[in-house]
């Protein structure tokens, strides 16, 4: 099973849509043989999950994503586990032991906040423009 996590300095990056590594694992009899950082290229929302689809994701693990990242995610086939905080290599770790804690309902819409001060899981996503796109 290959399992990708949004990435930064060791941590799981709070905004899908605005990564720049993703860290894919790979986990046989609930054990991690192996893992690497890949570079998203400047890839947008849309081309996130077709990258993550072209390394044969199973999985996703992250933050904060948006409506259409998630529909994308569904249609390559790759399952979500949303809301996740913290280091990456501990969170797959608790995937692999099915115990992951994660937020089925955890999404950024910056259609539902049309002024100052929102934010996204803990981090502020800086500016956006409403009507064009979900912050992930």
């Amino acid at each position: 099973m290959k399992i990708a996590v949004t990435y930064e300095n060791g941590q799981i990056f709070q905004h899908f849509g605005h990564s720049k590594q993703f860290k894919i694992y790979t986990v046989e009899d609930g054990k991690i043989v192996s893992a690497h950082v890949i570079d998203t290229n400047g890839s947008g929302h849309g081309a996130l999950a077709g990258l993550l689809s072209s390394v044969k994701t199973d999985v996703l693990i992250c933050g904060g994503i948006g409506g259409g990242a998630q529909m994308a995610l569904a249609q390559a086939g790759i399952k979500l586990f949303a809301g996740v905080h913290g280091d990456a290599d501990k969170a797959v770790e608790s995937f692999a032991a099915g115990s992951l804690a994660y937020d089925p309902n955890a999404k950024c819409d910056h259609h539902d906040h049309h002024g100052e001060g929102h934010t996204c899981g803990s981090h502020g996503c800086g500016s956006h423009h409403c009507g064009e796109h979900t912050c992930h």
